[in-house]
């Protein structure tokens, strides 16, 4: 088995074998063009995407600068968006659905190493997918951890820190992230905490 199948498979695996390495840097040269381009070079910035990710939705928009390690394991939804400094590391499966928002410095890690020090100075390391579902906001500086799933319609409070299973329709916040309430229809009142929208004439 290869490094490149340990990775895929959840097994242990070292990143710095060749062909590995090549993948990572190959992404690196596009994502450098990508982050150099032009506020106003929208199409060059989305045609990058669209060639380094295993799939896009046809509406998309991701602020530079962005940074992932292979991205044919990322897949992003319709009217997917994606402030500063997001980092996914798609060692494994990344799967973002439709309507998902991230603030800025968002981190999706699927990547991993052991405790124990021995075996990770022996360069191995691990990854497990994560999933995000459908109408998602996750708020800034949010970390999200190895094999994780959030679900559909939920709301991240910012600088959570997400290690387990996040159940869809809820509000989850904290480090570590943990639910504090299910989301309901009287929600869709307010635009911010108890601030009403007002109908308009």
């Amino acid at each position: 088995m290869t490094e490149k199948e340990k990775m895929l498979r959840g097994k242990p695996y070292k990143s710095f074998e060749e062909t590995l390495l090549n993948e990572r840097q190959h992404a690196k040269e596009l994502l450098f063009d990508f982050n150099a381009l032009r506020p106003s070079e929208i199409k060059k910035r989305n045609d990058i995407i669209k060639n380094l990710f295993g799939k896009t939705g046809e509406s998309f928009f991701i602020e530079p600068p962005f940074r992932c390690d292979y991205g044919y394991n990322i897949e992003i939804g319709e009217n997917f968006y994606s402030n500063y400094n997001c980092i996914i590391l798609d060692c494994a499966k990344v799967t973002i659905g439709n309507n998902v928002f991230l603030a800025p410095n968002v981190g999706i890690y699927t990547a991993g190493h052991p405790i124990h020090y021995e075996p990770r100075n022996e360069e191995y390391e691990y990854a497990f997918s994560i999933s995000i579902g459908n109408n998602v906001w996750i708020g800034g500086n949010t970390v999200i951890n190895p094999g994780v799933n959030v679900g559909d319609n939920c709301v991240i409070g910012s600088g959570s820190v997400i290690t387990k299973d996040i159940p869809a329709n809820c509000i989850a916040v904290g480090n570590p992230c943990r639910v504090i309430r299910e989301i309901t229809d009287e929600d869709k009142n307010y635009y911010f905490k108890k601030l009403k929208f007002e109908n308009e004439d």
